[in-house]
């Protein structure tokens, strides 16, 4: 049974398997455990880019695609439930108009570019893509009678997730926002299975062919065009998903919250740190540099009062310098985890199991 959940494709590191189970069991209990909206926040947020960065690693890692387009079909996704719960009132059938709407959309759109531009070759496909990201955030802040602009838009979602809704489980009481968490947990766990599916298919075997050698691939017969444009339609998808879980949960949003550039860099971040072409990278990566993202600065600031008495270990500690600290991480994660940390990990396990055999 897990066999089948996982695509036959385990950790194979010990070390790798346990943090994937820390994660889950953390990320299940967290509400409980851990008191307080920003905690609830944070693992919501979590659950939004496992998707979002294991969308793109389908591209990136499996394909060999270098596409900045991504943040336009999160942002599809995040509008297309804000606009339909904006317009129609907070009911299940305008969340399913929009998230259909939105998937067909990104079906387009991907299809287009992956039609007209990825024929063309690495660097100027990547600025095709980018060059459709902008226009399409320059879009969604000028049509203000839609998206509300710059402004974004603020909507109301089901009751049943909505934090106005109580109930008591176990005799403690409850609130829609729990019930809207443990649905994005479960849509996130099932949407990273799929797409470990995917990659462990035979389509999947064919894109890590193109993505090793190309003109080979298409020398013994595979349409290369084909399954590279089924791939960024398939991650498009993906995506789009991600953005709807991001508009569920924050119940706003804007240009800045699901188009913004920063959202595509944190995404790149993510999966360097994570491992490329390992779909459990997403995962991993996307639990540490969240929450270090989220918590830095609180241990900064703690670590400044600390050392009051040095003025100039304060300073340097201090929160407002938490950007620094945060490229000091990820310099140190790529020097040591040149492959990310599930490729160290699993090349240490494989590399230890060569020992034992000798």
């Amino acid at each position: 049974m897990l066999a089948r959940l996982l695509s036959r494709d385990f950790p194979r590191s010990r070390v790798l398997a346990v943090l994937l189970v820390a994660m889950l069991i953390a990320l299940a209990v967290t509400p409980f455990a851990i008191p307080g909206v920003k905690a609830l926040n944070v693992a919501a947020k979590v659950l939004v880019f496992m998707v979002l960065v294991a969308s793109f690693d389908l591209l990136l890692g499996y394909t060999g695609i270098v596409s900045f387009a991504h943040t336009m079909f999160f942002g599809i996704g995040a509008y297309g439930v804000s606009i339909a719960l904006t317009r129609m009132g907070p009911d299940w059938s305008a969340l399913a108009l929009g998230i259909a709407a939105a998937l067909a959309l990104s079906f387009v759109l991907a299809l287009a570019i992956g039609l007209f531009s990825l024929r063309v070759r690495a660097i100027f496909f990547s600025m095709i893509t980018l060059a459709f990201a902008a226009a399409f955030q320059t879009l969604a802040s000028q049509l203000s009678e839609f998206t509300g602009g710059e402004d974004g838009l603020t909507y109301k979602v089901p009751e049943v997730l909505s934090p106005s809704f109580d109930f008591t489980l176990f005799g403690r009481d409850m609130d829609g926002r729990l019930v809207c968490y443990y649905l994005l947990l479960v849509v996130a766990v099932v949407l990273v299975l799929a797409l470990l599916r995917i990659v462990n298919s035979p389509f999947g075997r064919v894109l890590q062919a193109i993505r090793e050698n190309e003109f080979r691939a298409e020398a013994i017969g595979y349409k290369v065009v084909v399954f590279r444009t089924t791939s960024a339609i398939l991650s498009a998808l993906f995506a789009t998903l991600a953005g709807a879980m991001l508009a569920l949960w924050l119940r706003y949003n804007g240009p800045d919250t699901s188009l913004s550039f920063e959202v595509m860099l944190d995404v790149l971040l993510i999966v360097v740190i994570g491992g490329m072409g390992t779909i459990y990278g997403a995962a991993v990566g996307a639990g540490l540099f969240i929450v270090a993202q989220s918590y830095l600065q609180d241990l900064l600031r703690i670590a400044s009062e600390a050392v009051s008495g040095l003025p100039w270990l304060a300073a340097l500690l201090s929160p407002d310098r938490w950007l620094l600290w945060m490229g000091l991480l990820f310099v140190l994660s790529v020097y040591y985890f040149p492959t990310g940390i599930v490729g160290r990990l699993r090349s240490r396990a494989a590399g230890h199991q060569v020992t034992v055999r000798q």
